[in-house]
């Protein structure tokens, strides 16, 4: 059975991986996640630079903390995020790089 669509019956290091890259192929999420490279984010600061209600980066936090895409950690009442370590900062500076590569006009 091919495994295209129904995760459920591939590998399960490939459907973690599809999830994983599904739940980055969400633009709101995506910006979120760019959001915590820099440095420690509060929620209230995350959506007031992407001009996001409060909860509605709060559902998508709490989503991409169970991916173990971004980390928390409390800081008095607040709660700062932070992608969860190098490896997702590398994929995404790697991905934003091959982007800004000009076309050499040998795609098919």
């Amino acid at each position: 059975m091919s495994c295209q669509h129904d995760y459920s019956q591939c590998d399960p290091q490939i459907a973690q991986l599809a999830d994983l890259f599904h739940l980055l192929g969400d633009p709101t999420r995506l910006r979120i996640v760019l959001a915590c490279m820099a440095a420690p984010i509060a929620v209230s600061e995350i959506a007031a630079t992407l001009d996001l209600s409060s909860s509605l980066v709060s559902h998508h936090l709490r989503l991409l903390r169970a991916a173990r895409i971004v980390k928390s950690e409390r800081q008095g009442k607040q709660v700062f995020y932070t992608v969860a370590d190098a490896h997702i900062s590398g994929v995404l500076n790697d991905m934003l790089e091959h982007i800004a590569e000009p076309s050499n006009g040998n795609e098919a």
